[in-house]
């Protein structure tokens, strides 16, 4: 796990067994280290001792797996593992750069679990292992990377992911901006699920899994940009559970994504797009809660391209929507899935509103950034 050159945190087989799954050798809990400095200094990624115990006191400690505390440079990963899931690797990786690092909510640990699942969980993979590498400047507080690190091994476990690899650099104050976090994962997709951004038909009905713009207004809300009258916050989640009991009901969903930066209407358009289509939704049937359509109207925002990051857009056969929204609905991330539109023949690319006043408006791809620094 310790690349004296690099600051590397690794593991070595991907299992949560109390034996280690390449080697069959029982798991031995490594000493307990103790960093005593308040925050983090040069030395914590200069190789040495000083970053041993960051490492093995952050985030081997709160990971707390066979695997991680091998210390190893690498994942060794049983194919035989990964096969017992399916038959196709989906591999992502994504970075967290958000500001501020702590929101109503969440923080950039659950945004870096729970996004990296969901990157996996929409292609119908299931998500088995995440790496996770740190970017910390120099005087970040410790206590603050602990917190960190409690909210990914939290988001970890509800997800049923590991965290098994993973890299840890220290800047110099001033080079980077506390706290920067890279995520890559890995699953497995079973041969039956084929789901793509060029699947959607006309007559397919879109649904999303409920209130779109929350993280965006607690965002909003972090910044001291926006008061609102009742607390907002993010919808950080990660979606695998969700979306396992949507294939359950109808493993031929055409087109899955979840709705990140650029928001709901971002993905669409790449549907429409990819799949030369025309997409149609219903503004009174988009779920948005009053305190962010009013936020929205003040800060001359549309709600439709804010940030989720728990919110997922699905494109299933018109004869499964209503099976697949009853799943939805008996899940807690999906009590308030909606159906707001459907697919047709029709000009390629082209996503259309049919607004509460009985007009249309073209919802284009989202031009410039409505919010930056957002995930």
């Amino acid at each position: 796990m310790n690349d004296r050159a690099s600051g590397r945190i690794d593991g070595e087989a991907a299992s949560t067994a109390p034996a280690d799954a390449s080697t069959g050798a029982a798991f031995k809990p490594r000493r307990a280290a103790h960093v005593r400095d308040v925050s983090v200094n040069l030395a914590h990624g200069s190789g040495g001792r000083a970053m041993r115990d960051l490492i093995e006191d952050v985030f081997v400690s709160t990971f707390d797996n066979p695997t991680l505390s091998a210390l190893e440079d690498q994942a060794l990963i049983p194919l035989a593992q990964l096969g017992a899931y399916g038959d196709r690797l989906a591999f992502t990786t994504d970075s967290y750069v958000v500001d501020p690092l702590f929101f109503p909510g969440g923080d950039i640990g659950t945004l870096a679990v729970s996004g990296t699942v969901n990157d996996l969980a929409v292609s119908g993979a299931t998500p088995l292992f995440l790496s996770c590498g740190m970017v910390i400047e120099e005087g970040f507080a410790v206590d603050s990377l602990r917190r960190v690190a409690a909210s990914m091994q939290r988001i970890a476990l509800e997800a049923g992911v590991v965290i098994v690899t993973g890299d840890t650099k220290v800047v110099e104050r001033g080079c980077a901006d506390k706290l920067f976090i890279n995520t890559a994962g890995i699953g497995v997709v079973r041969r039956d699920i084929s789901i793509s951004a060029s699947g959607a038909r006309p007559g397919d009905v879109v649904i999303v899994n409920g209130y779109l713009g929350d993280h965006g207004a607690a965002i909003l809300v972090a910044r001291q940009q926006l008061a609102l009258e009742s607390d907002v916050q993010s919808d950080c989640a990660p979606l695998n559970g969700l979306i396992a009991a949507m294939l359950a009901a109808c493993p031929e969903i055409h087109c899955l994504r979840d709705a990140t930066r650029g928001g709901v209407a971002t993905v669409l358009n790449e549907f429409a797009h990819s799949s030369n289509v025309t997409i149609r939704i219903r503004e009174s049937d988009v779920p948005l809660r009053e305190e962010v359509k009013g936020a929205c109207e003040i800060l001359g925002l549309d709600p439709l391209y804010l940030a989720n990051e728990g919110k997922l857009v699905a494109v299933v056969p018109p004869q499964a929507a209503d099976r697949v929204l009853a799943a939805m609905h008996a899940h807690p991330l999906g009590r308030q899935a909606a159906a707001i539109g459907e697919v047709e023949d029709g000009p390629s690319g082209l996503v259309v509103l049919h607004t509460v006043f009985g007009g249309q408006r073209i919802v284009d791809m989202l031009v410039g950034e409505q919010l930056p620094r957002i995930c």
